[in-house]
């Protein structure tokens, strides 16, 4: 069985925080690995040992809060575990509570860890391309901001997602983004691709954040080592994994 790997980013050292991939879990079969998502059809006890292994990895004995997540710019605050059929709907949350893990759940969207150390403040957003264009980072460090946070002191770090080369999409989604704002044209420089992590940064550094760090790990093209909603549909695969990222404040 292997371990599971945990990939930091160094913009995020000070806090307990980790991007997940698949490996080190127990499901089994076409999502074998550590699959978190309840939105599959795994075994569920296999997802809850999957999650008490990832949450030992990054924060042992730490809590996991999760939201619905919908492809939206909508951020919650969160200082408690939202039961499972009460999560509200979602796409990134904050906190200034100690010891609790936001969670974000990806298969080929681009997960995003900030925080202002020096505050004690901390969001996660999920940023797939419709949640990215609506502005889900930009409410995520509103909300940051709420809760004392300073924008030129925030951290972020875009986890694994989906790569340009990788990403192949038709005229009608470049459209939406040209018609947002016809610079966008800058992340479809190879054509019908899209470069989802570069898209992602900028508007990071757009809204003032002071340190932005991007992995650049392709989720698709790296079956061993993460899910991919796209991959597992091109395979004709009848279901996909999906993977955690979390950050923390640590506890006293």
């Amino acid at each position: 069985m292997s371990e599971i790997e945990v990939i930091r980013a160094s913009a995020l050292a000070s806090l307990p925080h980790g991007f997940l991939g698949r490996r080190g879990g127990v499901s089994a079969g076409e999502l074998a690995g550590l699959n978190v998502g309840y939105g599959s059809n795994d075994d569920r006890l296999a997802i809850d040992e999957n999650r008490r292994r990832a949450v030992g990895a990054l924060l042992p004995n730490a809590e996991l809060a999760t939201v619905h997540q919908v492809h939206s710019a909508t951020t919650v605050y969160s200082d408690q575990v939202w039961p499972q059929g009460a999560r509200p709907q979602a796409d990134a949350m904050v906190t200034d509570r100690p010891g609790l893990l936001l969670g974000i759940l990806t298969a080929d969207c681009a997960p995003v860890l900030l925080a202002d150390a020096e505050a004690g403040v901390i969001g996660a957003a999920h940023a797939g391309w419709r949640g990215a264009l609506a502005g889900v980072t930009d409410s995520a460090i509103e909300a940051m901001e709420q809760l004392g946070a300073s924008r030129d002191r925030i951290a972020a770090a875009v986890g694994p997602c989906i790569g340009r080369e990788s990403y192949e999409v038709d005229q009608a989604f470049r459209d939406c983004f040209l018609g947002d704002d016809p610079h966008n044209a800058r992340f479809f420089a190879d054509g019908p691709h899209f470069d989802l992590t570069a898209y992602v940064v900028h508007r990071l550094l757009a809204a003032g954040i002071g340190e932005v760090e991007a992995l650049h790990l392709d989720t698709y093209a790296d079956a061993d080592r993460f899910y991919s909603y796209r991959r597992a549909t091109h395979c004709g695969e009848a279901d996909y994994g999906r993977q955690l990222s979390a950050i923390a404040l640590p506890s006293d």
